[in-house]
């Protein structure tokens, strides 16, 4: 026996953590339990207090407007034009006090009276002599009741106005307890006041015993739930072991997965992006060369100045070439103050136009807004992003006259420059527009391209012009087709950005 205890508590310390997460789970589940059941507990209570407070109101005004119509119809059967004998006003003043005295032997009704108006003051009459003198003798002083109706009076006053002009049953109700039912009082047609009745009626025990009852079936079916849960551990508590260590080593081996297609991906996409940049640093050189070439005494100025901002872009590419992901602070801050314009002009007459010529082929046409405020992005990272959008518009266009149009626009009511590189050629393909899971037009994804015929390096110069946008700018850059012909590139910039 104690061998057999000891292997349990053995096998029982190997599930000890799950024991941990199941006193969790068990501790939750009491403590929901108990919000819920506190919760309809409240909401059952606040059911059955406003359908209690119905009834109450209910069965008193049926009680009230019973009684007045046994007093209308008692009335009515006397003549008021015959005089009656000494027996007759006996009974009736006999059937008067049944009426109003009956009704007090009922436990929840606490008071009875008929409110009349006499000249200027309201009287209460509780008595079937003083009823049967006041209705059929026209009596005016009313001895003093032997009970003081004086709240009645007072609601009454106060509801007299009211009560005469609908000839309705009010119902005034207090400490939700206690019901003031006035009954408007019609013998023969003829309005004389009301009937007055306080009850008083309560169901307080119907209310107990029902939340009694829902307190009873909460607590067995948290009981339920607890030793089902418990049930449910101990048969799941078997299979866990070997499943939780499948789901390990799959684990494992999918970490070692994704880490290497992580570290692939990241190395393809470098390596196209030093493909990229050495491209255009190659060309740059090229210019570089040429300019100190014809480097002459008059020319130098210009030529120094033209070398200072190829070798900086030089520089630049050679940076991004050596990091990965560089700092944020390399790219834009307030160290920065750049004129896009500028940077716009030097592009198109320093690095395209050198590589177009002044042919036919392609023609630039600069529409700049000169009121276009500095920018606090980094020249060159700038110069990455217009470069590869500009050399797409020039080489998509698959024409011989290609006219690419570049427009800047501010608007300071929404402090937003607009940068807009427009070509005349043969626009992007509908499907390229399409947007993406992400959002993002498929002509921006990479490996997408607007030429005819693409080669394994196409597709990527749009891409790389996004991602630095976006990504390092902190810029929008959409595309469109102009009804027109060709295609728009649109660079939306914040005034400070």
């Amino acid at each position: 026996m104690e061998t057999r205890l000891r292997e349990f508590l053995g096998h029982l310390k190997t599930y000890q953590f799950q024991l941990k997460h199941l006193t969790v789970l068990l501790a939750a589940l009491l403590l929901f339990q108990i919000v819920v059941s506190f919760l309809h507990k409240a909401s059952l209570s606040k059911l059955l207090d406003h359908t209690q407070e119905w009834y109450q109101q209910d069965s008193a005004e049926r009680l009230a407007n019973l009684t007045t119509t046994s007093l209308e119809l008692l009335l009515e059967t006397h003549s008021i034009k015959q005089r009656a004998d000494e027996n007759e006003i006996r009974k009736m003043v006999q059937w008067l006090d049944i009426i109003l005295s009956q009704q007090l032997l009922s436990q929840n009704v606490k008071e009875i009276c008929v409110l009349v108006r006499i000249d200027t003051t309201i009287a209460a009459i509780d008595d079937g002599r003083v009823m049967y003198e006041y209705m059929f003798e026209d009596l005016r002083r009313l001895p003093p009741s032997t009970v003081r109706h004086q709240e009645a009076i007072d609601l009454y006053r106060s509801l007299a106005a009211q009560f005469r002009k609908d000839e309705q049953i009010h119902t005034v109700v207090q400490s939700k307890q206690t019901f003031h039912v006035f009954v408007p009082f019609v013998p023969r047609g003829e309005f004389v006041g009301a009937v007055y009745v306080r009850t008083a009626p309560d169901f307080s025990f119907i209310t107990q015993e029902i939340i009694t009852s829902y307190d009873q079936t909460a607590v067995t079916f948290s009981a339920l739930i607890l030793f089902g849960l418990l049930a449910m551990f101990y048969i799941s508590t078997y299979t866990l072991g070997a499943r939780d260590e499948a789901q390990r080593q799959l684990f494992e081996k999918e970490k070692e997965h994704l880490a290497g297609l992580i570290t692939h991906q990241k190395e393809m996409l470098f390596t196209k992006r030093i493909y990229h940049t050495h491209h255009k640093a190659e060309k740059i050189m090229g210019f570089i060369r040429e300019d100190l070439r014809i480097m002459e005494a008059k020319n130098i100025e210009e030529i120094r100045h033209r070398v200072m901002k190829y070798s900086s872009f030089i520089a630049r590419v050679i940076y991004d070439m050596k990091w990965y992901d560089p700092p944020m602070q390399t790219y834009r801050g307030p160290l920065f103050e750049t004129d896009l314009n500028e940077t716009l002009r030097f592009l198109i007459h320093n690095v395209f136009r050198r590589v177009s010529g002044d042919g036919e082929r392609v023609r630039f046409q600069l529409e700049l807004c000169e009121k276009l405020p500095k920018v606090q992005v980094n020249e060159f990272v700038a110069w990455e992003a217009f470069e590869p959008i500009i050399q797409n518009s020039m080489e998509h266009a698959a024409r011989s006259d290609v006219v690419i149009t570049i427009r800047s626009s501010f608007d300071p009511a929404r402090g937003e420059i607009r940068i807009a590189i427009q070509d005349n050629g043969m626009g992007i393909g509908e499907d390229l527009l399409e947007l993406d899971e992400r959002g993002v037009k498929k002509v921006f994804q990479e490996s997408a391209s607007t030429k005819a015929l693409s080669n394994q390096h196409s597709g990527y110069g749009c891409y790389i012009a996004h991602e630095i946008a976006t990504q390092r700018c902190g810029w929008q850059l959409d595309a469109a087709n102009d009804p027109a012909g060709g295609a728009i590139f649109t660079f939306i910039i914040p005034a400070r950005a």
